[in-house]
């Protein structure tokens, strides 16, 4: 039945059908009207444009994410139904995979990136983070994104996972291809695979065994290979999940962290006060800005959402950014306030396809802000923030500050 009261009819004439594109370039500078709509026009809606279904409550987004069998993710977690076309590089082993081939490698993944591990990287990460912050005061004015956002995960990051120091320059453009692939084939994902070989030589290379420092992630990746956890041709593909996974959510959450609290000075102070809310103030930024901004997945079966019959086969677009700021779940979700309870939020996504790089984003997020609560006392924008475009990701090209030390 529907809200109304009246029979639902199957398949798309059940729900609102929406002109909203989610993939044009004036949704991406400026999605929030948008959002509402999706989310004001029900719990489920119909995108004319790709023919897809949509879910913009923060309810069935998270129903969505945490029904893998329903749900797939082996057809791709992009526009493309792998079941239909060719995918445009061989499938991640964790991203584009159902249980039970899913839970195999994403149990080496989680061990290799384990809280324990974490632990062992801490201080390493904290060091790198001051270092990173004494060169910023130094300079007082500069791109938040280039000079930090970018270049403290990749300072320290490719070292951990053991990447030899030539040809890192590839890291983020692969990953910026990565999620443009997950789009349609607009300008940003046909531009993107077609300047690809380059940056997909190179990762391919340097996720081989012998390419990876003795110690590193990488390399113990490979060894679960000796265990019999994983075959030899699954661990560089696990390495090349964790290239991805690892870098673009830990840049794009600091540089959405930065660009929060310059924006909200009371906020700033107040974590300034207290350093020991740098990680909640990094998860809150993650809700607000939400780095990933969207994922599909596929229906297994004919399925009933809401009120709504989605039919097998059909591609379901859920907008996490929209989830994570939709006033059915969240209290002035429109403001960031670092002192808010972010637990539940879908920044990372949720259930078994959860994020595998969260825990390195959040430890790298946690000690990079609280280097700088410690030792800056204002952060100003000097210049107009630069958006870059891609199809899956919402982030900053160029954030131009200044800081005054504390």
């Amino acid at each position: 039945m529907t809200a109304s009261g009246t029979p639902a009819s199957t398949g798309p004439a059940s729900v609102p059908h929406l002109d909203v594109d989610p993939f044009d370039m004036r949704f991406f500078a400026d999605p929030y009207p948008a959002h509402q709509r999706l989310r004001e026009a029900g719990p489920v809606v119909y995108l004319d444009k790709w023919n897809v279904y949509g879910v913009a409550r923060y309810a069935e987004v998270h129903a969505v994410l945490n029904d893998p069998a329903t749900f797939c993710s082996s057809r791709g977690v992009g526009l493309s139904d792998f079941k239909k076309e060719t995918p445009w590089r061989p499938p991640s082993l964790i991203l584009e995979a159902d249980p039970p081939a899913h839970t195999r490698t994403r149990a080496v993944l989680s061990k290799v990136l384990s809280p324990t591990a974490m632990k062992q990287v801490r201080d390493r990460f904290a060091a790198a983070a001051e270092e990173r912050v004494d060169a910023l005061l130094d300079k007082r004015s500069f791109d938040a994104i280039a000079d930090l956002a970018e270049a403290y995960p990749l300072s320290i990051f490719p070292d951990a996972l053991g990447l030899k120091p030539e040809g890192r320059e590839h890291l983020i453009p692969y990953a910026s291809v990565v999620f443009n692939a997950f789009g349609p084939p607009n300008e940003l994902r046909q531009q993107a695979i077609a300047r690809s070989a380059p940056h997909q030589a190179y990762v391919a290379e340097q996720c081989q065994r012998d390419n990876l420092a003795p110690g590193g992630f990488g390399a113990c990746i490979h060894a679960r290979v000796d265990d019999g956890e994983i075959t030899a041709t699954e661990a560089p593909l696990l390495v090349r999940s964790l290239l991805s996974a690892g870098l673009d959510t830990t840049v794009n959450g600091i540089g959405a962290a930065v660009y929060c609290l310059a924006r909200f000075p009371d906020q700033w102070q107040r974590l300034r006060d207290d350093p020991t809310l740098a990680r909640n103030a990094f998860e809150e930024a993650v809700r607000f800005e939400s780095p990933v901004q969207t994922f599909f997945r596929t229906t297994t079966r004919e399925v009933e959402l809401s009120g709504a019959t989605i039919g097998e086969g059909e591609k379901v677009l859920m907008f996490l950014a929209a989830a994570n700021r939709d006033p059915r779940r969240w209290d002035r979700p429109d403001s960031y306030d670092i002192t808010r309870r972010t637990s539940g939020h879908v920044g990372f996504g949720s259930g078994i396809h959860m994020c595998v790089g969260q825990l390195v984003a959040r430890l790298e997020g946690e000690v990079m802000l609280t280097a700088l609560a410690r030792r800056v006392a204002k952060i100003e924008i000097t210049g107009e923030p630069k958006r870059r475009f891609n199809n899956t990701l919402r982030g900053l090209d160029s954030l131009p500050v200044t800081i005054t030390p504390a």
